[in-house]
């Protein structure tokens, strides 16, 4: 998968934009599998490996996931209000038909599915897991 990494001079910018939206960002990732820090998060964005999308009282994390058939953004974490995340959906597919994708996907709480729903989102598999 390719990457653009960010410029030095917006580095500062992004990190404190990301501490802005930390809480929204640690209650995502608390609430997963733990399988990222806050800190390789905010690596991975200024690595260029995932987006950053940040609003007033929300914020998104995205990354782009290159199969052999289908490239999918893939909207990874979200936080804060859920209007403004929802609101969000429209600039998240201009971005994905921008950089070539096919679609893109959710992972989140099954209260997602019904709010989504009304942008065109279904259910697609289902995930399980445990820990060993």
């Amino acid at each position: 998968m390719s990457s653009l990494a960010i410029d030095g001079d917006i580095i500062e910018e992004l990190e404190k934009e990301m501490e802005r939206c930390r809480p929204w960002i640690q209650a995502a990732l608390d609430r997963g599998q733990n399988t990222h820090l806050f800190s390789d998060i905010v690596d991975s964005v200024k690595q260029g490996h995932m987006q950053f999308w940040p609003a007033e009282d929300a914020c998104a994390v995205t990354e782009v996931c290159v199969y052999p058939r289908k490239k999918i953004l893939n909207i990874f974490l979200a936080g804060g209000n859920m209007d403004t995340i929802v609101d969000m959906d429209e600039s998240a597919v201009m971005y994905a038909k921008t950089i070539g994708c096919d679609g893109v996907s959710v992972n989140g709480r099954r209260g997602w599915q019904k709010v989504l729903a009304k942008k065109g989102y279904k259910p697609f598999l289902t995930n399980l897991a445990k820990d060993i």
